[in-house]
């Protein structure tokens, strides 16, 4: 009778020691879970990159001062920010083309903190070539954009991504 005393203790330890061991499994993945779920939240609610609102200008808008500079510019591909009477513009260039049919348009502007008071803004553009046969412009051309933003701060960096649209 005592080995059958034993051998139901043995069985019953097995059984709660599987019961633990499933039960502290569960336990961990769900704080598992827990602390992905907390770490996404405080990534979203305190991403420090924010959307920068702008508007793009047609040719009547520009301000002197920016057409006056942009000619220094239009060779190159590349994001820069002026400042202007305290409005912050923001000029994508595209370089130098041999037609026309080359546009650039902009996605949207992030603003991204980097401490310190200092934030650098990530300029997503969209390029389009001429597609093959179509009728362009046969003259060299500089495309570029210029958009007015809700910023009052000038960047301290500045960064262009590009993508390319057929």
């Amino acid at each position: 009778m005592e080995s059958n005393t034993k051998k139901s203790n043995i069985k019953s330890n097995n059984g709660i020691k599987r019961f633990l061991n499933i039960k502290s499994l569960i336990i961990l993945l769900i704080a598992i879970m827990i602390m992905i779920s907390v770490s996404m939240a405080v990534k979203h609610f305190i991403n420090d990159d924010k959307e920068v609102k702008f508007r793009v200008l047609n040719d009547k808008e520009i301000p002197e001062k920016i057409k006056e500079i942009l000619p220094r510019y239009q060779n190159l591909e590349r994001a820069l920010a002026c400042k202007v009477n305290g409005e912050i513009f923001v000029v994508v260039t595209r370089g130098e083309k041999p037609t026309g049919g080359y546009t650039v348009e902009i996605d949207k502007i992030k603003k991204i903190d980097e401490g310190e008071d200092k934030f650098k803004l990530v300029v997503y553009a969209k390029f389009t070539d001429p597609k093959p046969g179509e009728v362009v412009t046969e003259a060299i051309t500089y495309p570029y954009i210029i958009t007015k933003t809700n910023l009052k701060e000038l960047p301290y960096r500045i960064e262009l991504k590009t993508r390319f649209e057929d």
